[in-house]
C-alpha cells in the first residue's frame, strides 16, 4: 500500500515490475489518499498488505502495536550501512527508534519553497519580503491539517526554538510558543481563503495551472514531479525556504515516505530483500527518479541527470533538507498531530488569543503521552 500521487505509486509500480524480471516475486501496489496517508492506522494495513510506505512519525505507534517487522536484519549490517550513508538529513534516522530499525527511506522530503519562475523572477528568502508579496495577494499556504501544524513546526525551529521532540512534557516554550503563533496567524490572515481546505497537492496544483490566483507557497512540502517540463502546463521552481530569524532555511518539517514490511505477512523475507533493494543508491538514482519518484538517498539527490531533469529541485533544496526538524515519534503522538492540527486552524480562523492557543497545543502534548 502506498500513497495516490504518480511520486508515490508511480515509481513503485515500476519497480516491481523490474523486480518480478529479476526475481520472478510478482508485487501488487495499492494507493490510498494523501490524507489517509498522513492518518491511517498503520496496524489496519499491516493486516492486509505484506508492505507499506509510512511516514515516520507513526514509528512509535507501530513499535507499541507489534504490527511492523524490523528490517536490521542480521548479516546485512553493511547495505544497511550504504542505507544510512545515502541518507538525505534525518530521513534514514527518522525510522529507527526504540533501537530498531523499522523502514527504510525511499523518499525524501521537507517544506520548502515552491514559486513560478514565468511569474516571479526572484522568490523571497527573508520573512519581510514573504509578508510583502503575501499582502500583494501572491502567496499560498497549504493550512489543511495537518500542515498548518507542519509550518508552525518549520517556524519554531526556523527560529531557533524548535518544539520539543524527545519526551514528555510542554511542546513549546509559551513565550516562543506565542510569538510563532503571531507571525503563523500573520500569513494566514493574507493567503486565501479557501487555503484552510488545501493540502499541498491541491496548493501545487493551483501554481501550475494556467492562471493562477498566486505566484509562490513559502512553506510547503517538495514535490520534484512539479519541476518536471511537461508534468503540467506550466513548471514550478522550488528553492530553500525564506528565514524567519537568522539561520538561514533550517527548521523545516521532515516529511518523506519509508517502506515498511508488515509483521504478519507471511512473505517477510520476499517483502525484506525487495525493501532493501528499492531503497538502494542504484534504484533511487536510476529507476526510481525516472518512474517519476523523489528519491531518499543521496546517490539520487546528487545525480546529474536527475537533477537536470528537475531543474536542480534537488541541489536548490538540499540545505534545507539537510537540516530539517524531525517531528515527535512517540505512541500517542499521532492523535496529538491530529487533535492540534484541528485546533490550530480554529485558532487561526476565530483568531484566538496566542496565549490561550499554545497553553491548548501544549496541553494537548502533555496528554499524548
Amino acid at each position: 500500500m502506498t500513497w495516490s500521487h504518480p511520486r508515490g505509486y508511480d515509481p513503485m509500480v515500476a519497480s516491481a515490475s523490474v523486480w518480478q524480471e529479476r526475481t520472478g516475486v510478482a508485487i501488487a501496489w495499492d494507493k490510498r489518499s494523501l490524507q489517509d496517508f498522513e492518518s491511517f492506522p498503520v496496524e489496519e494495513l499491516a493486516r492486509q498488505y505484506d508492505m507499506i510506505v509510512i511516514d515516520h512519525p507513526h514509528v512509535g505507534q507501530i513499535t507499541a502495536e507489534n504490527c511492523l517487522t524490523p528490517l536490521d536484519v542480521e548479516g546485512r549490517e553493511d547495505e544497511r550501512r550504504g542505507l544510512e550513508d545515502g541518507s538525505v538529513g534525518a530521513s534514514y534516522a527518522s525510522y529507527h527508534y526504540n533501537g530498531r530499525q523499522w523502514a527504510f527511506p525511499l523518499d525524501a522530503a521537507a517544506q520548502v519553497l515552491a514559486y513560478r519562475e514565468d511569474l516571479l523572477p526572484a522568490p523571497p528568502d527573508d520573512w519581510q519580503s514573504l509578508i510583502t508579496l503575501a499582502r500583494a495577494g501572491r502567496v499560498m499556504l497549504p493550512l489543511r491539517p495537518p500542515h498548518n501544524l507542519m509550518t508552525f513546526y518549520t517556524l519554531a525551529a526556523n527560529t531557533g526554538s524548535p518544539c520539543r521532540n524527545d519526551g514528555p512534557g510542554p511542546l513549546i516554550d509559551a513565550a516562543d510558543g506565542m510569538a510563532v503563533f503571531e507571525k503563523l496567524a500573520e500569513l494566514a490572515r493574507l493567503v486565501p481563503a479557501n487555503n484552510f481546505a488545501m493540502d499541498p497537492i491541491a496548493v501545487l496544483e493551483a501554481l501550475a495551472a494556467p492562471a493562477p490566483e498566486a505566484a509562490l507557497s513559502p512553506y510547503i512540502y517538495g514535490y520534484a514531479n512539479y519541476a518536471i517540463d511537461g508534468f503540467r502546463s506550466h513548471r514550478l521552481t522550488f528553492k530553500d525556504i525564506p528565514a524567519l530569524g537568522e539561520n538561514g532555511p533550517c527548521g523545516s518539517a521532515l516529511g518523506g515516505t519509508g517502506i515498511a514490511v508488515s509483521a504478519f505477512s507471511p512473505n517477510r523475507q520476499a517483502a525484506t530483500d525487495y525493501a532493501y533493494w528499492v531503497a538502494g543508491g542504484a534504484v533511487q538514482s536510476g529507476l526510481y527518479p525516472e518512474a517519476g519518484g523523489q528519491p531518499g538517498h543521496d546517490a539520487g539527490w546528487s545525480a546529474e541527470a536527475v537533477n537536470v531533469r528537475t531543474h536542480d529541485f534537488y541541489r536548490n533544496t538540499r540545505k534545507t533538507l539537510e537540516t530539517s526538524y524531525l517531528r515527535p515519534r512517540h505512541d500517542g503522538y499521532m492523535r496529538f498531530q491530529a487533535e492540534a492540527s484541528e485546533a490550530l486552524n480554529a485558532a487561526l480562523r476565530d483568531g484566538a488569543p496566542p496565549h490561550a492557543t499554545i497553553a491548548r497545543l501544549n496541553r494537548l502534548f502533555e496528554e499524548s503521552f
